[in-house]
This record gives structure tokens, C-alpha cells and sequence, in this order.
């Protein structure tokens, strides 16, 4: 499986959604707290261009945020990303 990364705060409710998501699929994921981290902000916002949270990866593929995320799932496209080799 992909390894999956999500850049978050504690009291974001798409961060909330999209961690309750891939939670409910079983999905094991790396939770990045940038709430108190300026660094790793810093580091989420490089990477992806954005300065909003949740910023998602799904291996290599940056996702984008909880409503990308959604999408994907819905066109039944997420679970062949999970799956997929880098």
C-alpha cells in the first residue's frame, strides 16, 4: 500500500472529515501536525503551493486537500491510488 502523509490542524474540520475517511477504509496514514510547527508549515506549503489544510499524499501524488480527496473517492479512482506502486 502507498504510503499516505496528511498535513493537518487538530480543529480543521476537512482535516477532521479526511482523517475520519481514510480511517474508515483502513487506511494507515502519517498525521503531520503543522498547528505549533511553523517549520513543517513551511515544509507543507513548499510542497504542495498551498498554505490551506489538509494537504494530502498518496505516495509520491500530492491529492490536494479533503475535497480532492473526496472526489477521488467517489469516482472510485482512490482506491487503485492506495493500492498502486510508486
Amino acid at each position: 500500500m502507498n504510503e499516505v502523509k496528511i498535513y493537518t490542524t487538530p480543529w480543521c474540520p476537512y482535516c477532521i472529515r479526511a482523517k475520519h475517511m481514510l480511517t474508515k477504509k483502513g487506511v494507515e496514514f502519517q498525521d503531520i501536525d503543522v498547528s505549533r510547527q511553523p517549520a513543517l508549515r513551511q515544509e507543507m506549503e513548499l510542497l504542495s503551493g498551498r498554505q490551506t489544510v489538509p494537504q494530502i499524499w498518496i505516495g509520491t501524488f500530492h491529492v490536494g486537500g479533503c475535497d480532492e480527496l473526496l472526489a477521488l473517492d467517489r469516482t472510485g479512482k482512490l482506491d487503485a491510488m492506495l493500492v498502486a506502486v510508486d
